[in-house]
């Protein structure tokens, strides 16, 4: 039997078919172009090939991924005040901008003005928007609809099913975007404008992540050509989490924005040692910063001796009164110490050329140059204004005690002190064992020195777990732009996490931040959030706890087992649901879970492999949870958990972390007493 004609699903089924046919002419036209007769030179060429390149990754067609997602109808209303040219019209709404061959629009970014609406307009305030439709889809292809008719009042308002079915839909391999389900709360954050900082405070499964990623996506379409000059940067906690969210933006045709963590930007050395809990926490505290410039600028001393230059037979003759005022100028501007040393041999060059100048001579440029070459004055600058290595400078803060005391009176205690030394002064740069908060301190010395280069816009995720002299590292990143910040007070789990987000935010350098509370979980079904929320009197009394919209309020169980086999067969019963599975454990618990998984004969990957049909559980340190997530999870033994952390507060909130990995269902085995907490 044939399908009737005025079938709305074959008639949308029709308008994907061609919406793919005219993407796929769009990235023909731009295969086919040919730049051999506009560019000037193999330089031009090789930027505008690169850029072709990407445009063409950019037009790709992925088959699994729906092209367009929703519908706006828009009312005819002649006068009305509405969207640019959406009087009475029709747009799909999709992950990327789409026309036919005349230039007409087939499907609309969603990151586009006349969009805008498909997040955020409702019963009370249509927007002028007759009819919202949510499509369903399988393997890429329309499976059903769903229609909202925000201008009619007798329609009443009601939950979509088709938004609940895509925020609980199964998932396998890598995080994956949003677009179809932001939230109005969300779409506020994520079309904020780029001149300012937005700081979103959010517990498990509330969706900050993907803000952060959907905002980077829509800065880009808002400010691409100052962007594109500026350059974005997205920093996680780790490698495994850049892993598991790095397809996210190129699913938005957004393939320019660089990904690192906060040990690859202050990468000055390399990591050879680790620092006790005491150590790390003095390390990262900011007041280390007044230390390494007292430290740094102690290399600048006053000039005892005069500056003489030879020119043919005439000697200019500096005296060293004059040099310290110069040497007291530049210390009185307050620039990078690098700079005012480069800058100090041309103030002594302009000394001389006064002096010319005064006997009747009339000395140019080239010969201020000439002077500021000259070994007198290049010999004068060595002794006042001597270069630093700023490896140098921290691996004597913290090998030379009495170096240290001196540069540090009245800022750290003789206690601070102790901790930060060394016990085995290294013999230099290369063999020092440094440690990652000794990194960025190398870093703040070389910011002292030289400016670092700043981007457009940084968005910093789990950002709770940053000291500090860490958020002063990514601060320095985007001192001319603006950042999205991203954390979770509950989940801070380093012995230096985040007190609160004004502190923070100082640190970073953006105190006007506007800082936003996101509290609607879409993630976390509601039994698995209720049970971890009982932790958070313990450990974050001022939080909002979060609360589940999920309709579903998803598998919970809490087992007592006997041992590792029985978690293996916890493991096998979730594996028999659709969609990953994550086994998480205290650290020390990995290798012994790991063996009894293989004597099972079940395979299992490692945080950040990527998930496939055929290997669907993930065997996950407590460590490395943060910021990932699975349909299902197993947390084995909740205690251990707790214990594996030097207090019992870090603990508490490494295992809130752990309850809060699941999408769909959590099996809790313990055979020792459950944390008191969770009673």
């Amino acid at each position: 039997m044939s399908t009737p004609v005025d079938d709305p699903l074959s008639r949308e089924r029709s308008h994907l078919s061609a919406s793919r046919s005219a993407l796929r002419a769009m990235r023909e036209d731009v295969e086919a172009l040919d730049i051999s007769d506009v560019t000037a030179n193999w330089v031009d060429a090789q930027v505008l090939a690169r850029q072709i390149a990407e445009r063409i990754k950019a037009l790709a067609d992925l088959s699994d991924t729906p092209l367009f997602f929703g519908r706006l109808d828009y009312l005819y209303a002649p006068g009305a005040e509405q969207a640019e040219g959406a009087d009475g019209e029709r747009f799909y709404i999709g992950r990327r901008h789409v026309h036919d061959h005349d230039g007409d629009p087939m499907v609309i970014d969603w990151r586009a003005p006349v969009s805008q609406p498909f997040y955020r307009a409702s019963k009370k305030d249509p927007m002028d928007v007759a009819l919202r439709r949510r499509f369903g889809y399988t393997r890429g292809d329309i499976t059903a609809y769903e229609d909202e008719h925000l201008s009619d009042p007798a329609e009443a308002a009601g939950t979509s099913k088709l938004l609940q079915q895509e925020i609980e839909r199964p998932r396998v391999g890598p995080m994956r975007d949003i677009v179809a389900t932001i939230q109005p709360e969300q779409d506020e954050l994520v079309r904020s404008g780029l001149s300012g900082t937005v700081c979103v405070q959010g517990g498990p499964g509330t969706g900050k992540t993907a803000v952060g990623l959907h905002r980077v996506a829509y800065l880009l379409y808002a400010h691409r050509e100052r962007l594109a000059r500026t350059g974005t940067l997205v920093i996680g906690p780790n490698r495994s989490f850049l892993h598991y969210i790095e397809q996210v933006l190129p699913a938005l045709g957004e393939l320019t924005v660089q990904q690192a963590t906060v040990d690859d930007l202050v990468a000055h050395v390399e990591i050879k040692g680790t620092d006790d809990a005491r150590a790390a926490v003095v390390k990262g505290d900011a007041r280390l910063a007044q230390v390494l410039r007292r430290a740094l600028y102690a290399h600048v001393t006053m000039p005892t001796e005069p500056v003489v230059v030879v020119r043919g037979s005439r000697r200019w003759r500096i005296p060293a009164y004059e040099l310290e005022q110069l040497v007291r100028e530049l210390l009185d501007r307050d620039i990078r110490y690098g700079a005012a040393r480069e800058a100090l041999p041309q103030r002594i060059a302009h000394a001389v050329l006064v002096q010319m100048e005064r006997s009747g001579e009339a000395p140019d440029d080239r010969v201020q140059d000439a002077v500021a070459r000259n070994s007198a004055v290049k010999a004068a600058v060595k002794t006042v204004w001597p270069a630093v290595d700023p490896a140098k400078l921290v691996l004597r803060l913290l090998s030379d005690a009495e170096f240290l005391a001196v540069h540090a009176e009245g800022i750290l205690d003789e206690d601070e002190q102790k901790a930060i030394l060394w016990a085995k002064p290294a013999r230099g740069v290369k063999s020092a064992k440094w440690s990652a908060a000794d990194a960025v301190l190398i870093d703040e010395a070389t910011d002292l020195i030289q400016r670092t280069h700043s981007l457009g816009h940084v968005v910093l995720d789990e950002a709770q777990d940053l000291s500090p002299m860490q958020y002063r590292a990514v601060g320095r990143r985007c001192t001319t732009g603006s950042a999205t910040v991203l954390g979770d007070l509950a989940q801070g789990t380093t012995p230096w996490a985040t007190r609160g987000w004004q502190e923070a935010l100082t640190h970073l350098g953006k105190p006007e931040a506007l800082v936003e509370e996101l509290t609607a979980g879409f993630r976390v079904p509601t039994d698995v959030i209720t049970y971890a929320s009982r932790l958070l009197p313990h450990i974050a009394p001022g939080l909002t706890p979060v609360a589940s919209i999920r309709e579903n309020p998803g598998h919970f169980e809490v087992r007592p087992v006997s041992g590792p086999k029985d978690v293996v067969e916890a493991c096998r019963e979730l594996l028999r649901h659709e969609g990953s599975t994550g086994l998480i454990a205290a650290d020390a618990r990995v290798p012994g879970l790991a063996g009894a998984l293989t004597e099972a004969g079940i395979p299992y990957l490692g945080p950040g492999e990527e998930t496939t049909q055929d290997t669907r559980l993930t065997l996950v340190p407590a460590s490395l949870a943060k910021g990932l997530e699975y349909d299902y999870v197993v947390l084995d033994e909740p205690r251990a958990v707790v214990d594996g952390e030097p207090d019992e507060r870090t603990g508490l909130r490494r295992l809130y972390v752990a309850l809060t990995r699941a999408v769909s269902g959590l099996t809790v085995t313990h055979t020792a007493p459950l944390p008191s907490q969770l009673a």
